[in-house]
């Protein structure tokens, strides 16, 4: 019992988390210029999209998790 209820609950965070932030936000570092002694650098953001479906899917299936797992009790 106790694992299907962390389970859901992980599933319910991960669910909200999609939907608040919606994508994963990171910087690289990357070397434009390397010439003996001097180096140039660039930092990057690039985004990793999580769509709104990945959110509804972990969401819905933590509140099935949760309600079956209370069920059985």
């Amino acid at each position: 019992m106790k694992a299907t209820l962390i389970v859901a609950i992980f599933l319910i965070a991960i669910g909200v988390v999609a939907f608040v932030y919606q994508g994963i936000t990171y910087t690289t570092r990357e070397k434009v210029v390397d010439i003996g002694p001097l180096q140039v650098t660039a930092d990057t953001t690039r985004t990793l999209p999580l769509p709104p479906i990945i959110g509804a899917i972990a969401l819905i299936g933590g509140i099935v998790v949760l309600v079956v797992g209370t069920r059985k009790k």
